[in-house]
């Protein structure tokens, strides 16, 4: 127990500092845990929720295809038109479409796709970026709290569970979406109302064509077939027994088929390799490592050590559980990164379970948890993979958003964020 403690303390340090990559720290701690004897290689095999690593991969693949027909940046393009550039109105339709983008595909693949069309709109119009890119994030990570897929520590939540798509469509996205309205609100009045530009450069933007992003309308239709299938699968497929990983690994293959059909075989391995190294294998495998590092201190039973102490504070009341484990994964997971927050939290709760009731009466615990760790993301500039993305994009552009200025506004916004969902899930969780 102690040497598991001690690997898992020291790895979120240098996860958290981020001094040493994160995947090479995860690892490097799960291969100490075998070599030093806490786990055998079948209690690393049976740690490591293949569910969720094959949902990721499969949804990484079938972004990578669809984004090269061009219609990430056609959606951006077509918005920015839509509201005729006025700069009002394209800070809350930017920020709407990075939403929907995030709960359909993931915050992170969203903020990578739209961040970039952003950055260009914004220079064309001669506007700060920071406001609109303040708001993506926040609208990345509430976005992606409204569904499986749209957030990691969701996907982390629903597999260990057994919650499905439609689950956290019923339960989250309602006060996901209520949540994004009062930020919009808050984005307009703090910034919206106060946005002008040059009537020479809106006339520049409305020039764009938008269709001229679109570069590959048979690759687009063989995508949007194949996303349409996917996400009926991650819709009916739950009662027929079909896990989430299952469906977005066949609709990766299914769509490399229909992108690769007919062509000669070398060009076949070209496209599927292409596809494949576009994968973010860093995530893949800094998720392999930690759900070893987290089996290890569970199965040496620090975990259920752990539990006891919170009953102890908590007693049975469900509500009061769920009250701390919201606030308590909101703010830390503004400090840490919320991935390996949950995945130490997801066995932590299961081992309280059975004195609060069993899994049923426990449920209201995982939107708790599924609440506070991707609206926390919100806090501060690391608290979300897509925070540090949408960062490094803006560094790159000349305009380096820095970790107080973000966090001036980010952190209460995010407070009050918390507080609304801690009485929308009073009121209906329990």
């Amino acid at each position: 127990m102690i040497v598991a403690t001690v690997i898992l303390i020291a790895a979120y340090f240098f996860i958290i500092t981020e001094k040493i990559n994160r995947a090479i720290v995860s690892l490097l701690g799960a291969g100490l845990l075998v070599l030093l004897g806490v786990l055998n290689f079948e209690l690393v095999i049976h740690g490591i929720d293949f569910n969720t690593i094959f949902l990721l991969t499969g949804m990484m693949v079938i972004v990578a295809i669809t984004k090269e027909s061009g219609v990430f940046q056609f959606v951006a393009i077509y918005t920015a038109k839509l509201v005729k550039a006025n700069p009002r109105m394209l800070l809350i339709a930017l920020a709407v479409v990075t939403a929907v983008f995030s709960a359909l595909l993931d915050n992170v693949t969203t903020v990578l796709l739209v961040v970039p069309v952003t950055l260009l709109l914004t220079d064309q119009l001669n506007l700060k970026a920071y406001p609109f890119l303040f708001s993506q994030i926040f609208a990345s990570n509430i976005g992606g709290t409204a569904t499986l897929i749209g957030d990691p520590p969701n996907i982390l939540i629903g597999s260990a569970v057994g919650l499905s798509f439609m689950d956290f469509v019923e339960w989250v996205s309602p006060i996901a979406i209520l949540i994004l309205i009062v930020c919009l609100v808050f984005f307009d009045f703090i910034w919206g109302r106060k946005m002008h530009a040059a009537e020479e450069d809106k006339q520049a933007m409305m020039q764009y064509n938008a269709f001229e992003a679109i570069e590959d309308k048979v690759l687009l239709t063989k995508s949007l077939i194949t996303l349409a299938l996917v996400l009926f699968g991650f819709i009916y497929g739950h009662g027929q027994g079909w896990e989430p990983g299952t469906i977005a690994l066949t609709g990766a293959a299914f769509l490399l088929l229909l992108h690769t059909f007919g062509g000669k075989p070398e060009e076949q391995s070209h496209a599927v390799h292409k596809a494949f190294n576009q994968v973010e294998w860093e995530t893949i495998f800094f998720f392999l490592g930690l759900f070893v590092l987290v089996a290890g201190v569970e199965h040496t039973g620090l975990l259920k050590i752990i539990a006891g102490k919170l009953l102890a504070i908590t007693g049975t009341n469900v509500e009061f559980a769920g009250m701390i484990v919201l606030f308590a994964s909101a703010i830390l997971s503004s400090i840490v990164d919320n991935i390996p927050f949950v995945a130490t939290m997801i066995p932590l709760l299961k081992a309280m379970q059975t004195d609060l009731g069993g899994p049923q009466a426990i449920e209201p615990l995982w939107w708790c948890l599924s609440l506070g760790a991707c609206l926390g993301g919100n806090g501060t500039l690391i608290g979300a993979s897509a925070n540090v993305m949408v960062a490094s994009f803006s560094e790159r552009a000349g305009q380096r958003i820095s970790f107080m200025q973000f966090l001036k506004l980010s952190f209460p916004l995010m407070m009050v964020t918390t507080v609304i969902s801690a009485i929308y899930a009073y009121f209906v969780y329990f």
